[in-house]
């Protein structure tokens, strides 16, 4: 997936024709397959409950929500991604455009509004991290609930990871050669006329724990998903099957800070 902010209008506004094709009207079979059923387990949603899509694109995940009885609101910052989805799922929430760093900024939104937001392969197409999560915490009510499902950030670093094989061993492993550091990381440019570029942003794990504590987030599960591909050989195989794609996270939002921590919603 695919800059400043995921949904900046330089980048993924550029990019929503070509990656509404990839993705297709119910999301690529990564969606389907693993990310969507590992959010909706995450979330674990009761009839009623209002949820927030950051980074909802064109809007995979609203029928979802609908389906369980939720009520579906969809954030983007690109225009074209916003009118896709409200094009293909009206009946099934709302999209609004706007700034998932700010979302104080948007009319329609208000402060502990939400029982649950997610950020679904979205988060780490966004920066800067901790804008994020504050935004986050003014949308949610007391003990409401985030759920993060993104690549995981400790074998999935873009141009900085890959599969390799050991002749010697007959190992297929996962090869990191950088991971503490930070990085933006450019992607290939999409589309005919090659006039969007996307970013994506590599942080490791303990920033989003630590940054989701700093914000008044109590993390309560995390789940390592591996990916639906088996391989062709026992050596793929295994790898697969040890080796997770993605990682979910969901912390709740606390009544009371931690000590000596600011209030975000200040």
């Amino acid at each position: 997936m695919p800059k400043h902010h995921k949904r900046d209008p330089s980048g993924w506004d550029k990019l929503a024709y070509w990656y509404d094709g990839w993705m297709g009207a119910a999301g690529s079979d990564h969606h389907q397959k693993l990310a969507v059923p590992a959010v909706l387990e995450l979330l674990n949603l009761q009839a009623g409950e209002q949820v927030l899509d950051v980074g909802a694109g064109q809007g995979v995940l609203a029928p979802y929500v609908a389906d369980a009885g939720g009520i579906y609101t969809g954030v983007d910052i690109s225009p074209r991604l916003v009118a896709i989805a409200r094009k293909r799922h009206s009946a099934s929430g709302r999209f609004l455009q706007g700034d998932a760093r700010r979302l104080s900024n948007i009319p329609m939104l208000k402060s502990n509004q939400f029982d649950a937001v997610v950020f679904l392969l979205s988060i780490q197409d966004m920066n800067p991290l901790d804008a994020l999560l504050r935004s986050a915490a003014w949308a949610l009510r007391e003990g409401g609930r985030l759920v993060i499902l993104m690549t995981h950030p400790c074998f999935r670093i873009p141009r900085q990871s890959g599969w390799g094989y050991d002749d010697e061993r007959q190992l297929h492993f996962r090869r990191v050669d950088r991971y503490l550091k930070p990085l933006s990381v450019p992607m290939k440019p999409y589309g005919r006329q090659h006039s969007g570029v996307s970013i994506s942003f590599h942080r490791p794990l303990s920033h989003y724990i630590n940054g989701l504590a700093v914000c008044g987030f109590l993390v309560d599960a995390l789940e390592e998903i591996t990916s639906y591909e088996t391989g062709t050989t026992k050596a793929e195989q295994r790898a697969y099957a040890e080796i997770p794609l993605f990682v979910g996270l969901r912390a709740r939002k606390l009544s009371r800070l931690p000590p000596g921590q600011a209030d975000v919603n200040g």
